[in-house]
């Protein structure tokens, strides 16, 4: 909304002091010609901004103008601006509300708090883009004209048309009842129903979607995270192999990367005094789990179900053959 958009001009022109129209424009995600539009706007509203000619030119406002915002202690702040710092903004596509959120939070703070609550919250690290191995983890593309109608469906709560692309068959439209999104480890989710059935949408894969005037058939109220729950324990109990492994705690998030779903169970005393884990792992088949613990060697062992210590044995012997004899 362009109100919006002025607001954030304003404090974008407070907090960083003299701006281009280029710089502006990169930051509202507009084009040049509408910040100079926009300037126009605040100027005619009685907002003092005015322009420096050239080479280090730009737009500022005259010192000493405060927009009226209150409320916010620097804790507060500091709570919202380190939550702010994670990217479940992407995955939901509200990357740019965010930033206008947050310059809204800084701005809110009395004087003497603003430049220290921004300098705080540089010290806390939610989610980084790689671990201590260097791996990138990586965010799901999702369509930011497809979000956006998700994301109007689910709020109004309105029917929802999608184009999903469906795991090894062709995309094809279909119509469901939002019920929530749900972010795990930078994937997003879409919980609905369908023909009166629970569905679970992979964002990513949704190529378009459009908002519906009709009412979602929905309970006007839902506990999401029990909803989630519920849904995991369905699909982890359909068409998957559980297996039971103890792995060298070190090795842990590398099960945890290859796995469908890894939970913890109770360690038996040996396992324990070795200060190994012992975990209940989800894979997709036998050889789905035969390849992932391969790729752990020794550290890692599986205990059940026996047809996979078997594979693993005979994969193991093999090996060792080949390597047993003179090249």
């Amino acid at each position: 909304m362009r109100a919006d958009r002025l607001v954030s001009l304003v404090l974008l022109l407070r907090q960083r002091g003299r701006m281009t129209a280029p710089a502006l424009a990169g930051e509202l995600e507009v084009s040049t010609r509408t910040v100079l539009r926009d300037i126009e706007a605040l100027s005619a509203a009685g907002v003092p901004v005015y322009a420096e000619r050239g080479r280090h030119g730009g737009f500022a406002l005259l010192p000493g103008f405060r927009t009226e915002l209150t409320g916010l202690n620097r804790d507060e702040a500091l709570a919202l601006l380190t939550a702010g710092s994670g990217r479940g903004e992407q995955v939901f596509g509200l990357g740019s509300a965010l930033a206008s959120a947050m310059r809204k939070v800084v701005d809110a703070l009395p004087e003497d708090h603003r430049s220290t609550a921004s300098d705080a919250a540089r010290r806390f690290l939610v989610e980084p883009e790689t671990d201590l191995l260097s791996r990138r983890t990586v965010t799901e593309e999702v369509s930011g004209t497809a979000m956006g109608e998700i994301r109007r469906a689910v709020l109004a709560g309105h029917k929802l048309r999608i184009h999903y692309a469906a795991a090894d068959q062709p995309p094809r439209w279909r119509t469901v009842d939002p019920i929530g999104l749900v972010t795990v480890r930078d994937r997003g989710y879409l919980l609905a129903v369908r023909a009166g059935a629970d569905r679970t949408y992979r964002l990513s894969r949704v190529l378009a979607a459009e908002e519906l005037p009709d009412p979602a058939e929905r309970p006007g109220r839902v506990d999401l995270d029990e909803a989630w729950r519920e849904r995991c324990a369905r699909f982890l109990s359909t068409d998957h192999l559980p297996v039971l492994v103890r792995v060298r705690p070190e090795r842990r998030e590398d099960l945890l990367a290859t796995a469908v779903a890894v939970r913890a169970a109770e360690a038996e005393a040996e396992a324990e005094a070795e200060g190994w884990l012992r975990l209940e792992a989800t894979f997709q088949d036998l050889r789905h789990a035969e390849w992932a613990l391969w790729q752990l060697g020794t550290d890692a062992e599986a205990l059940a179900p026996e047809p996979l210590r078997a594979s693993l044995r005979d994969r193991a012997a093999a090996v060792a053959a080949r390597y047993g004899r003179p090249v």
